[in-house]
């Protein structure tokens, strides 16, 4: 029986990040994906790596993966693009929480512009000026391309530290303690051993302790999303969110004036589908346009379905014409994404040497690489 050091169970970008900081720790790592390749939340997203929409302790790792990403990049291309990111502010609400996140931001040091409806305007023409009434903008912050990035950053980890092995391919259906660390066994029967082992899972939850995840409050979120054709001739750099995301993320959430928020009556049915409007311009010039948000427990997410709701995608595309005056209706894929998460933040559980790390929720993409270098220094240093 092979043995290592640690073993990844999973290898999206919570795993591949923690097997990075593993070998960067001198430890000889297992990464063991179930499918031929990641298929699940980390691909199947926007992109968009955005500390400023978080808060707390998140944040800070938002901040953290930032310069790890860029450090990666400038030996690997993993697809960053450094274009920002803008809050587009609807109404006065909207607009006073943009000002009040830019000054927490400003006092935060972290690098942030408040622009007027027509610097707004100047930057991104393809917005429609009576949806505008200010923006409040990130510099630093990045793009990358997710059906691309997860697997570069698996080459790039694999290439550089000789340290780390990677099986696709490996569904693992058995895991556990012993006395002396603990051990996996695959389908196909093979068995390894390592001093500890991490799962980190996404949304299965019926390979592995199932049970306990039966318990665990975690649950499963079901997003929609679609990219149009290719538009080469519109422009539309960075992370482009808007008054909707305003009203949802966390960061304006801990605002002085979040708690007087009232949502407009126009905007009811967008929030009982939990939709809030963002745009990414791909490399091919193609733009991914979303989401909404349903929600089951970790025992019935197959009652999200394996479709996707033609209703729903018309309440986007019609709030998204309300915003840009590009056609948006001119959509050549649709798809459904699904993450867990968890009302305590993020699920841990520590059973002796396995240790369990899911439900991050929408926060894997910004925050998983300075999240998964704490990790692993309270696990091995």
């Amino acid at each position: 029986m092979a043995s290592f050091d640690f073993i990844i169970i999973g290898s999206g970008i919570l795993g591949t990040f923690h097997a990075l900081h593993a070998a960067r720790a001198g430890k000889r790592v297992l990464v063991l994906e179930k499918d031929n390749r990641p298929v699940s939340a980390t691909v199947r997203n926007f992109g968009q790596v955005v500390p400023s929409g978080l808060s707390g302790r998140w944040y800070q790792y938002g901040r953290r993966s930032l310069e790890l990403y860029h450090e990666i990049q400038q030996e690997h291309d993993i697809s960053v693009r450094k274009n920002g990111s803008v809050y587009v502010a609807s109404d006065a609400d909207e607009w006073q929480l943009a000002n009040e996140l830019y000054d927490q931001r400003r006092a935060d040091g972290y690098p942030c512009e408040l622009w007027s409806q027509a610097q707004t305007l100047a930057k991104y023409p393809v917005l429609r000026p009576e949806y505008v009434k200010g923006s409040v903008v990130f510099p630093e912050e990045i793009s990358v391309e997710p059906d691309l990035m997860i697997y570069k950053l698996i080459d790039y980890v694999t290439t550089k530290y000789a340290n780390v092995t990677y099986r696709n391919n490996a569904a693992v259906v058995g895991c556990e303690s012993t006395a002396s660390g603990a051990t996996v066994q695959l389908a196909n029967g093979e068995r390894f051993q390592a001093q500890k082992v991490l799962i980190c899972n996404g949304s299965e939850f019926r390979l592995l302790y199932p049970d306990l995840f039966a318990e665990s409050g975690l649950v499963v979120s079901k997003l929609q999303m679609m990219q149009t054709v290719p538009m080469p001739e519109i422009s539309l750099p960075g992370n482009i969110l808007t008054g909707l995301t305003i009203r949802r993320y966390e960061s304006f959430a801990d605002c002085p004036s979040y708690a007087s928020l009232k949502t407009p009556e126009h905007l009811d049915e967008l929030k009982k589908w939990g939709i809030h409007v963002l745009f990414k311009q791909a490399l091919d010039g193609s733009i991914i346009i979303g989401d909404s948000h349903e929600y089951a427990t970790a025992l019935q997410t197959d009652d999200l379905g394996f479709d996707t709701k033609d209703y729903v995608n018309q309440l986007i595309i019609e709030e998204a014409s309300r915003i840009v005056n590009f056609p948006v209706d001119r959509i050549q894929r649709t798809w459904a994404g699904f993450y867990a998460q968890t009302t305590q933040e993020i699920f841990e559980a520590d059973l002796e040497n396995v240790h369990i790390i899911t439900g991050i929720g929408g926060k894997g993409m910004t925050s998983s690489a300075g999240f998964s270098e704490e990790t692993i220094r309270r696990l091995f240093l």
